[in-house]
């Protein structure tokens, strides 16, 4: 593992001993960011916000224990993946099967060697960094780099819920290549491949912001989820995604609706309440994209879900 992937690895230490605070940071800071928090409570709020891979959680801390604490943190979306590491001086067999059980991978015996500290949280970030890499593989469309349509159900179901928790609108886009398959007639497949990558460059490099991703959602068709959307702001990111592509002026000769490559876009905003389902928020949005077919394509349509 090179030290420029270690030095990405970011570790919580949990502790409300401040020698072994300082301990820890001093043998930690050499490869990897560290942060730190002394209680329970603490670690959760400081988890969530940092996303660490790895946590040292001591068992003996004010308000909830250790064992309180990674139940919590293995509870949370938010923290379930991170490593959780049992720094303690326990070493019975009850209290480590009790730590596994609630989602611990290892232990570090106290007073600790700083060779096996090293050695075991560098181990887990490395296997962090290997999850990473393979999720990354599996949610990613190979031909264009962008997230697929297994994340794109996977974080639309996500963001569905979380949004209704909140009572927040939201809005799900879908976009399709106009006139697709006579620009990979008329310039072939490698051609046509290259031209769904320009598309999905296009449309990821206009969706930025915390929440909201673009995907292929299969063939020439892209899906984009947009957080804390109203319909009117949604109808404004349809027709911006439209220009973009056409201010692209990628060449389509073949195409009936003008000189350059065009998109049709389907809009639809909401807010997500009980009982509502997904397939129909997604049905929606086609038949708004479908509106914008009909339409003479090139533009972009606003369906309402009620």
């Amino acid at each position: 593992m090179s030290d420029k992937t270690l030095a990405k690895g970011k570790v919580l230490v949990v502790d409300d001993n401040p020698q072994l605070i300082k301990m820890l940071s001093a043998i930690l800071r050499g490869f990897c960011s560290v942060s730190f928090a002394t209680s329970g409570e603490e670690a959760l709020q400081v988890a969530a916000k940092q996303q660490p891979q790895v946590i040292l959680l001591d068992m003996q801390l004010p308000g909830m224990d250790g064992f309180e604490t990674c139940k919590a943190l293995k509870s949370s979306a938010a923290t379930a993946n991170a490593a959780v590491l049992f720094v303690t001086a326990h070493s019975e067999a009850d209290f480590e099967v009790r730590a596994l059980e609630l989602g611990a991978v290892d232990f570090i015996a106290k007073p600790f060697n700083p060779a096996v500290v090293t050695a075991r949280v560098k181990t887990h970030l490395l296997l962090a960094a290997q999850t990473e890499a393979m999720r990354e593989l599996i949610e990613r469309d190979s031909l264009t780099g962008i997230y697929n349509r297994r994340y794109f159900d996977k974080q639309l179901g996500g963001e569905f819920t979380r949004h209704r928790r909140q009572a927040l609108p939201m809005a799900v886009i879908m976009l399709d290549i106009d006139h697709f398959k006579l620009y990979n007639d008329g310039y072939g497949h490698v051609a046509g491949d290259e031209c769904l990558r320009q598309v999905a460059d296009i449309l990821s490099s206009g969706i930025r912001r915390p929440g909201e991703f673009v995907a292929r959602y299969g063939g020439e068709e892209f899906c984009v989820v947009r957080a804390h959307t109203t319909q009117e702001e949604a109808a404004k990111t349809g027709v911006y995604l439209c220009e973009r592509v056409r201010n692209a002026v990628i060449p389509h000769e073949f195409s009936p609706t003008g000189a350059y490559l065009t998109i049709s876009v389907g809009v639809v905003s909401f807010v997500p309440r009980q009982g509502m389902a997904l397939q129909d928020v997604l049905e929606c949005a086609d038949q708004a994209l479908y509106q914008a077919k009909k339409s003479g394509r090139n533009t972009s349509c606003v369906n309402s879900f009620d």
